[in-house]
């Protein structure tokens, strides 16, 4: 029956952040982030999924800041895609769908793990080798151009038996952007990437972001090394970005506990700013730090996290910038 074919799934979290940045005042705020999506199995091959979300339109964020008085708070359309699993190890899907690209130990160095895409992807996986491209729209129907960007990935798994299991792969990234005005935000918003001026006056991309990746993720027993290193080769200057760190542990159930520990940078030109970590450093490139992340399981189902960044952003004048984050999250 249809009954049977439809499921709903979603998560709730509360957070108070505490963020201070040099030459800034003190940020104190309580934020929530909510959201659902109905699936249904069309075929035994075939998925469709929408979902909502609360939050803006930011493209990396779902995070909605409460105050104003108890006023209505914003949902958007988070999730509508849909997924064919008709070929063997394979998936395709299309419209706008969750970030599928690999990112070692769940940190992004160049991918925001909220980023949804808008286009069209492809996944195959046979547990040793895989290869996954994406083709997502930076403007589909504008008169400032239809842009569309492209990431490819591939790698092997190995499961060496007593000494864990290891993950090691690569990826290449094209966002033609150089020339063109920001892909969202105000005129001036570049997230951290260099601007020049156009003739007509307007701050415009310098750079295009042609990323070359590599990757590895290695875990034995509870223990888990991993680290991203990146470079765009369409910058000149300040076209790097590396991160390494290490987890232990794993807070999926009732009395369970992890912990991380990351060092990050992303010099200025070195990934499109835009679609980085929304935490790290405030989000955007030109900032490098440390990242510790704890987190401990009441339930399978609801968990406490605690997150601080001890960063430097605005590199050419070191500014820091430290963020404390405490989270309540909740799955259904």
């Amino acid at each position: 029956s249809w009954a049977e074919r439809l499921r709903w799934k979603g998560d709730f979290r509360y957070r108070y952040e505490n963020i201070e940045q040099e030459g800034k005042d003190t940020r104190n705020r309580s934020r929530i982030r909510a959201r659902t999506s109905l699936i249904a199995e069309v075929t035994d091959t075939v998925e469709v999924g929408v979902g909502l979300a609360t939050g803006g339109d930011d493209p990396v964020s779902s995070n909605q800041t409460i105050g104003g008085g108890g006023s209505s708070k914003d949902v958007k359309l988070d999730l509508a895609y849909f997924n064919w699993s008709g070929l063997t190890n394979t998936n395709i899907t299309g419209g706008k769908f969750s970030n599928f690209l690999i990112r070692p130990s769940k940190q992004g160095l160049m991918w925001d793990g909220d980023w949804r895409p808008e286009g069209l992807g492809v996944i195959w996986d046979n547990d040793f080798f895989f290869a996954q491209g994406l083709g997502t729209w930076l403007e589909g129907d504008s008169s400032k151009g239809t842009e569309f960007a492209w990431t490819l990935q591939a790698g092997l798994n190995f499961d060496t038996g007593d000494w864990g299991k290891l993950k090691i792969g690569a990826g290449y990234s094209v966002f033609d952007v150089a020339g063109r005005t920001p892909l969202f935000g105000e005129a001036d918003d570049f997230f951290g990437n260099t601007f020049v001026f156009n003739a007509s006056g307007e701050r415009v991309f310098a750079y295009n972001y042609e990323n070359i990746e590599a990757f590895a993720e290695w875990g034995i027993g509870k223990f888990t090394l991993f680290a991203d290193y990146t470079i765009n080769q369409d910058a000149p200057i300040d076209d790097t970005g590396y991160l390494f760190g290490a987890k232990y542990g794993s807070a999926k159930d009732k009395g369970q506990w992890d912990f991380t520990y990351f060092y990050a940078k992303k010099e200025k030109d070195a990934m499109l700013g835009l679609l980085t970590d929304s935490d790290f450093g405030g989000g955007g490139t030109d900032s490098k730090g440390h990242a510790f992340v704890g987190t401990y399981a009441f339930h399978k189902q609801w968990n406490f996290k605690a997150t601080y960044f001890l960063n430097q952003v605005d590199l050419d004048d070191k500014k820091d910038y430290d963020r404390l984050m405490l989270d309540l999250n909740f799955k259904f």
